[in-house]
């Protein structure tokens, strides 16, 4: 898996005819989520890549360039997406993420992602909306999406 690929799962998914957009934000936010329950499920990454703590939320710069010239506009789906190519594990936990992620906007998420520890952590004493390309933590990632899962076993 490689985070390109985690990607055009989550693009697969937009439908604009039904009302189903992927946004550049909401796609980052979307691969972000997938990366952080990897590592907080199965303690090991879901590929290989960084997140950056940007004013925005987490961004991986690779898929940041990759789709940056769509804007705020929806990306269409891929047309040369293949499901084969993920196994049986990959898209149960994609779909996973999709299931929990999927139904918000890029805004939402971003809020999210916000008001939790790994980004805040990265960030710093930064004043909100100044720049920033601090890599957000794998452990910290880990650990807190973790805690999450504890609390919600309760």
């Amino acid at each position: 898996m490689d985070v390109l690929s985690a990607a055009k799962y989550f693009l697969s998914k937009s439908d604009v005819e039904e009302g189903v957009f992927v946004t550049h934000l909401k796609l980052q936010k979307l691969v972000y989520y997938a990366q952080a329950w990897h590592l907080a499920i199965y303690n090991k990454p879901f590929f290989e890549g960084k997140f950056e703590a940007w004013a925005h939320g987490p961004v991986n710069p690779e898929l940041y360039e990759e789709y940056k010239v769509h804007g705020a506009r929806p990306i269409e789906s891929p047309e040369d997406f293949n499901s084969k190519l993920y196994s049986k594990s990959e898209k149960e936990h994609l779909e996973d993420v999709w299931d929990v992620y999927g139904k918000f906007d890029g805004k939402y998420l971003e809020g999210l992602t916000h008001q939790e520890e790994p980004w805040l952590e990265a960030r710093g004493d930064l004043p909100e909306g100044h720049r920033c390309n601090t890599e957000i933590s794998q452990e910290t990632m880990k650990s807190y999406y973790q805690e999450l899962l504890v609390d919600g076993e309760e």
